[in-house]
């Protein structure tokens, strides 16, 4: 018989991989096709990443959640210790940054479509668009890194 404990643990451990992995791959191929200035590619690459984006990272940044608190309330670990407190900021922190950086992933690849059928050049509207993808991303991808090491050392903050 499987360990409960070890199974949510198992599941917390896999997803933040896919969660963090996901993340950080689905970023650099978007920021590689946005380089590329070619509408079409960052037209095909875009679709590719909002799909990648919803299967993978959205699953996995449900099923964190889930399994670390129910890892917590199983570990006897109380909600109010400053490091898991700090974790569940950074990691809400990321949240708030990565639903917009998929509203504008949306964005930018229906620009870059629609720039690409019409053999027209990328549009301010779509800079816009990604200067502040870009901006977004350093938060979320920090603040995982954060919580990863909150999780792994359990620093008293406070």
């Amino acid at each position: 018989m499987i360990d409960p404990y070890l199974l949510i643990k198992w599941l917390h451990v896999v997803s933040s991989t896919i969660l963090f992995g996901f993340g950080a791959g689905t970023a650099y191929y978007f920021w590689l096709a946005h380089r590329s200035g070619d509408p079409r590619i960052i037209a095909s690459v875009g679709r590719m990443v909002v799909r990648a984006d919803w299967i993978f990272t959205g699953t996995s940044g449900v099923v964190q959640p889930v399994t670390g608190i129910a890892l917590a309330h199983l570990s006897g670990i109380d909600f109010r210790e400053s490091w898991l407190v700090a974790s569940f900021c950074l990691y809400f922190l990321a949240l708030a940054c990565w639903l917009p950086v998929v509203a504008l992933q949306i964005k930018v690849q229906r620009l870059a479509s629609r720039a690409a059928a019409q053999g027209a050049p990328l549009g301010d509207d779509y800079r816009r668009a990604m200067r502040l993808w870009f901006v977004l991303g350093w938060p979320a991808f920090i603040g995982l890194l954060c919580v990863f090491w909150l999780m792994i050392a359990r620093p008293v903050l406070w």
